[in-house]
Formats: structure tokens, sequence, C-alpha cells
């Protein structure tokens, strides 16, 4: 690679999204401390890093509760060097030309400024498709989100929400996918009084629409909201970039709202990750015989959701949470988490917040092996997120 074509910051950041897997706490340490043009010439081997270097990183991460899973930047190298024949970052920006959107950084005038909330797990870039509109404050804008297979009660519910929601002015934020988030998006549409009604943050890249039978929905979010996404152009939409694309949805507004989710829903991934940043969550009841509730209903069982029915109750809380949100606790509690692994992210979701439970009842929940879950509960122990109460486990204080 020339050394030269990666001497501006929008070049670099674009060519470290690709090089770089979402929330790689390695390299987002990396891009702060050394800067993302410095950053991209020492992870592609063009320039040698010093000692001191090395050990402004591992404070940093350190500070952030990431230290467990950091072994030296050598590791991390060695991780990012099969990527980095395929770096043509001038392509990727040349592709998002071509579609009409465009690649913003945290110093553009577009930028999220509620994204900052995460800390070192802020993107190091976002591709946009769509409104040129900003985003409005976290105040402004409501997470929802859902099963995939939703019922009617949960579409109608959704859409009842939304349509409200939107009309109110309120940005609706949720994932482009079916069921739940489909819905949300398409009642949004419908009933958007403001400049930007809604925006589909993707797991994948925004060149290409997922789920495909969403395409005709998501290209219409493109024309009156916007479609975003932190990985480039061409990548694809795996299990790991879906739980890691939940902490954008989550910290772009003031409140998420889970309508219908399964036990094990990904949704509640998203809902944990606002918890995490001191943002508000709702849950919508329904039957207690409906498996696509039984996550609303653990939400609010386990004292981490607030009963929400109508538009007019999430705005009430999407105006508490504007109120609510200490600076110290948002960071805290965002640090804590830095650096997981994503069993342990599964396993922490797992965890109940007041109750305990069994390991063998978490390794079901969250799909693992028992083994797995020991391991996994040691690190979350260490780290104060994890307790052991009677034979049982539950959250730690820092999560609780």
């Amino acid at each position: 690679m020339n050394g030269g074509r990666f001497s501006d910051e929008r070049i670099a950041r674009a060519a470290l999204s690709r090089l770089m897997e979402p929330q790689d706490s390695a390299g987002l340490a990396l891009v702060q401390v050394a800067g993302a043009v410095d950053g991209l010439r020492i992870a592609t081997g063009q320039v040698a890093a010093g000692p001191e270097l090395e050990r402004e990183m591992t404070g940093l991460l350190a500070a952030g509760g990431s230290a467990p899973g950091w072994s030296g930047l050598g590791a991390a190298l060695k991780r990012w060097l099969p990527r980095s024949p395929e770096l043509a970052p001038e392509r990727d920006l040349a592709t998002m030309a071509r579609l009409g959107g465009r690649m913003i950084i945290p110093s553009d005038p577009l930028w999220p400024v509620q994204l900052a909330d995460l800390g070192l797990q802020e993107p190091l870039c976002l591709w946009w498709r769509g409104s040129e509109q900003p985003l409005p404050a976290a105040a402004r804008c409501i997470a929802m989100v859902g099963s995939r297979d939703s019922t009617s009660y949960g579409a109608a519910v959704t859409g009842d929400l939304a349509y409200s929601l939107a009309q109110r002015g309120y940005t609706v934020v949720s994932g482009g996918a079916y069921g739940i988030d489909a819905h949300a998006h398409r009642a949004a549409l419908a009933g958007g009084a403001g400049p930007l009604p809604t925006i589909a943050v993707m797991a994948g890249g925004v060149d290409r629409f997922y789920p495909s039978g969403n395409e005709d929905l998501l290209r219409a979010v493109c024309n009156q909201g916007a479609v975003l996404a932190e990985v480039p152009p061409g990548s694809a939409p795996t299990r790991y970039r879906f739980l890691q694309r939940n902490r954008l949805i989550a910290a772009l507004a003031a409140v998420t709202v889970v309508v219908e989710a399964r036990w094990r829903s990904g949704a509640l991934n998203t809902a944990h990750h606002a918890e995490t940043l001191g943002r508000s969550v709702g849950a919508v009841p329904g039957s207690v015989h409906s498996a696509n509730s039984a996550g609303c209903h653990r939400l609010l069982r386990d004292g981490g959701a607030v009963c929400v029915t109508d538009a007019a109750e999430v705005a009430e809380l999407a105006s508490a949470s504007g109120d609510g949100l200490a600076e110290d606790f948002r960071q805290g509690a965002v640090q804590v988490q830095d650096g997981l692994t994503l069993e342990d992210l599964i396993l922490l979701d797992a965890l109940p917040l007041r109750s305990t439970t069994s390991i063998e009842k978490l390794g079901v929940v969250a799909g693992l092996g028992q083994e797995s879950v020991r391991a996994g509960l040691g690190r979350l122990g260490l780290l104060g997120l994890a307790v052991s109460e009677r034979g049982g486990w539950k959250r730690g204080k820092a999560e609780a």
C-alpha cells in the first residue's frame, strides 16, 4: 500500500473500518492514542509502534475494563494483517458516492453526537445513505425493536406506537429486519411529520439491503430517512455484527421500546445496551400465553424496563431519560463492558438482575455449554458484572 494515500483522516477511517471489526477494542484504542492516519500505518505494518504507544493503549484499555482480553499490540497486528491487502478506501468511498451516500466521521456536522456516550466503543465512522438531515438529539429519537416472527398483536401495537411517535416529530430507530423492525419503519414513514422520520441501522454494508425481502421498504427509508452502518460496502451481515450494531440502535435513542420478544430474543441485547448507557427501556406487555411476549415480561419482572402501552407513555420516558443521563454513570457503565467477548456478552444478557439462576439454566438461556458458562462467569465475576449468591448467579452491582 502507498502510505501517501492514507494521509487524509477520512480515507484512513474508511480503511480502518474494513481492517477492523466493530468494537475491536485494541483498534479503537490505537486510533484514540495515535490518531486515525498514524493508527492505520501502524495497523498495516507501514511503521513500527514504540513501547510508549503500547503502554498508553494498555492504560486506556485497563481504564475501560478491556485489559483481560488484551494480549498486546503484536497479537492485534497479526489479527489485522490478513485484511491489509484488501484495503481500498477510495473504492469504498466511490461506491458510496455512486449510491448517493457518504461516509461520515465524528468531526462531521452530520455525525450523531449521542454516539459519544459509547466512549471507547464509539464507531470509527458511519456509512450513510439517505437524507442529509442531521439526526436529532437522543431525546427526540425512539428505538423500537422486537421479534422477527411478530404476531398480529405485535404488528398492530408497533404500528400504532411508531405512527403516533413520528407524528409527534420523533425519529424512530430500528434495525431494518422482518417483523417488529419493519412494522416500525413502515408506520414511521406513514406518520412522519419531521425531516427524518426513521433510521435503519444495518449489520452489513449499506450497498445491499438486508434482508432482501425488505428491499423496497429500506429504499423508502433511504428516500425519506436514512440507512446507516459502521461497516463498509460489501460487508456481510454476520451474527456477531448484528449484536454489535445493537449498541448503536440503543445509543442513538433516549428510549428503547421492546414490543415483542421471545425469552432469548436479540431485542433483549439492544435493551441491555440501553440500560448500560443509562437510557430508558420500555416493554409492551402481551399475553402470558404468548412466547413472543416472554422476553418483554422478563424485562418487566427483572426491573429493567417500564411498562408502556401508548405513544404518550413512550414520549414521557424519553423526556425523563433526557433529564436523567448522568455523565459519570454513562461512562462508567460503558467502560466496564469494553472488550468483553461475544460469549461473555451473551452470558451477561442471560443473567437475571435480581433473582439468581443456575449454571444449567444459564447454559440453556445463553445457548452455551456449561464449561463455557463457568469460564464466562469467572471472567464476569472479576469485573463485578456477575455475583454468586447461595449457589446461584445474577448480575453484579456494575450491571444491576
